[in-house]
C-alpha cells in the first residue's frame, strides 16, 4: 500500500547512533538501515516536512550500564564518539533533536523527554518511525505515540532488532501493528510519490 506524504507528517529517527550500528552495543545488520533512512530523509526534505531524531545521551555512570547494575555495556555516553550519529547518515541541518538523558533506563522517546512538546510545536499528527532497535526503543516509542493519539507508520525496511531472544523483532513488529501502526517500505513510498508527480 502506498502512503503519500502530507502536511502534519514527520520522520522520527530512533537512536541511529554509532554505538548501535558498529560500536559498543551494535544491533545486528544495523548498517543496512542507513541508506534506507537516507532515502526517507531525502523524501521528507523534498516536502519540507519535519525530521526529528531521538538519541541516548547517557552520563558515564548511567544505571543501565553493567558496572552500575544494568543489563548493557556502556554506550552513547554524552559527547563520546559512540553517541554521535552513525557514519553515513545524512543529517539535515533543520533536524530537531530529542535526548533521552534521565538517570534511569529509557526506551521510549516520549519517556521523560520533550518529544511530545516538540511534535506538537511542529504540528505533527503522523509519525514515520525508523531506526534502532525494533524490539526496544522503536516499539516503546511507537506504542507511546499511539497512546498519545499519533498516527504511526513503521518503516519496516529501516529498522533492525537486537533479538536477545530469537523472534523478538518480529514480535515487536506484530505488537506495533496490533496497536494501529501501519507498515511501509521505501518502494511503496516512492511509488506513491511517482504517482503524485
Amino acid at each position: 500500500m502506498g502512503v503519500k506524504l502530507r502536511p502534519g507528517d514527520a520522520l522520527l529517527l530512533v537512536d541511529v547512533q554509532a554505538d548501535f550500528v558498529d560500536g559498543a552495543l551494535a544491533v545486528p545488520r544495523a548498517a543496512e538501515t542507513i541508506p534506507v533512512l537516507n532515502a526517507y530523509i531525502a523524501a521528507f526534505e523534498r516536502h519540507r516536512l519535519p525530521i526529528v531524531a531521538m538519541r541516548d545521551w547517557h552520563p558515564a555512570n548511567h544505571p543501565s550500564f553493567k558496572a552500575f547494575g544494568g543489563p548493557w555495556p556502556p554506550h552513547c555516553v554524552v559527547n563520546s564518539p559512540g553517541a554521535q550519529f552513525a557514519a553515513g547518515l545524512v543529517v539535515p541541518p533543520r533536524l530537531r533533536m530529542v535526548s533521552k538523558s534521565s538517570m534511569r533506563e529509557q526506551y521510549s522517546g516520549f519517556d521523560d523527554t520533550d518529544m511530545h512538546a516538540v511534535l506538537s510545536d511542529l504540528g505533527v499528527r503522523r509519525l514515520f518511525v525508523g531506526g534502532l532497535a525494533t524490539d526496544y526503543c522503536v516499539v516503546a516509542t511507537v506504542l507511546d505515540a499511539r497512546k498519545l493519539g499519533y498516527e504511526v507508520v513503521v518503516l519496516v525496511d529501516a529498522v533492525r532488532a537486537v533479538d536477545v531472544k530469537p523472534g523478538d523483532g518480529e514480535r515487536a513488529l506484530r505488537q506495533m501493528l496490533a496497536a494501529g501502526a501501519v507498515p511501509l517500505e521505501r518502494a511503496a513510498l516512492e511509488a506513491a510519490e511517482s504517482a503524485r508527480a
